[in-house]
């Protein structure tokens, strides 16, 4: 790992838990630890911002450590970011002395984000007036991130700040996030246990199990691997890169490319040439070994068998397929499976039944 990189390395001991990782993460984008509840995940990122006493741990943020065997930065002294569940804002200020509380201890050669940036990017500036009192749920959420941008930070940390928040607020701060991780140089760590979020905001994936590492990688090479404990169920599938290629006014339809091939999708008025991202669940993926006619599926995509491995219930398989350079994931019954004749390096027809386009 270059210097551009983070080195994250903890054992903590509690009574019945024990948190011991090893981590080397790219030093951009958005990386996403995921698990169920108990995993972890919350106690790695606090580990990171200095919030948890680490007696064996390594950090270093592009080259410069923050902790190791002879140093360990207090959390005042970490030039990061933290955004909880609850916005946690001083409910005595209003939003503009909340925004100007996280900038105080920032020198101005080291500040990135700007205080107009900030307000900027989360749409608040109608909001600067207000008490904490007086905003939605959604609204708190997007003034605590943007006081955390505020802070100019070298590293944003996250820790489900969807999670507070009704189906509704989460759709409405979810196209923010994204600007975020469009728009900032500033690497995040996000903890989620939502394959939703994971699958729409994530570069990076680092799985968690009972304060350990299980896998972490890419988030396309990552959720595609069949031999992964933690078990996603009817969440389980593949996320992938494309453009949009062609769009069919007609029928309202849109043509996505991608690494391997095209897809139809519904349109959503986005223009040639527009990067998307596609997911596509393993439970709307049906194999055959020729390619189908009068079907009302129109995503048939000629792929080859890279593995199989048993699945949640003992009656289902799941099957890790390439279609081109691009991995996709099948779920079909072990029968089904025995009478395809289904093993590495099989010929197949991989027919999609569903494609969401996700950002």
């Amino acid at each position: 790992m270059s210097d551009s990189g983070i080195l994250a390395r903890f054992r903590l001991d509690y009574a019945g838990f024990t948190l011991d990782v090893d981590l080397a993460l790219p030093g951009r984008g958005v990386t996403a630890l995921f698990g169920p509840s108990g995993s972890g995940k919350t106690t790695l990122l606090r580990a990171i911002a200095g919030l948890e006493r680490v007696t064996a741990g390594r950090l270093s943020v592009e080259g410069e450590v923050w902790q190791d065997e002879t140093v360990c930065r207090p959390t005042w002294q970490r030039p990061l970011g933290y955004v909880f569940q609850e916005a946690s804002l001083f409910p005595h200020l209003d939003v503009r002395a909340n925004l100007e509380y996280g900038q105080k201890r920032v020198p101005g050669a080291a500040s990135r984000v700007s205080l107009d940036q900030a307000v900027a990017m989360l749409d608040i500036g109608h909001l600067l007036d207000r008490k904490p009192g007086g905003l939605s749920g959604g609204e708190r959420q997007r003034v605590g991130i943007a006081r955390a941008l505020a802070a100019s930070p070298r590293l944003l940390l996250m820790d489900e700040p969807l999670a507070a928040l009704d189906m509704a607020r989460k759709q409405e701060i979810l196209p923010y996030l994204e600007r975020l991780h469009d728009e900032l140089d500033i690497p995040v760590f996000y903890v989620s246990h939502a394959p939703d979020e994971v699958a729409r905001l994530a570069d990076h994936i680092v799985a968690l199990q009972n304060g350990r590492v299980v896998a972490a990688g890419p988030l396309t090479e990552t959720l595609a691997r069949v031999d992964l404990p933690i078990r996603l169920g009817e969440d389980a599938g593949v996320v992938l890169d494309a453009a949009v290629a062609a769009r069919d006014e007609a029928w309202q339809l849109a043509h996505v490319e991608f690494a391997g091939g095209r897809l139809w999708v519904r349109d959503q008025g986005l223009p040639v040439g527009h990067r998307v991202r596609v997911r596509i669940l393993a439970r709307d993926v049906s194999l055959a070994r020729a390619p189908a006619s009068d079907t009302s599926i129109l995503n048939t995509l000629p792929a080859t068998v890279s593995a199989c491995a048993g699945d949640a219930h003992p009656a289902l398989t799941l099957v890790k397929l390439h279609v081109g350079d691009s991995p996709l994931l099948a779920r079909v019954t072990r029968k089904s499976a025995h009478a395809l004749g289904l093993a590495p390096g099989l010929a197949i027809y991989a027919q999609i039944k569903a494609v969401a386009l996700i950002g």
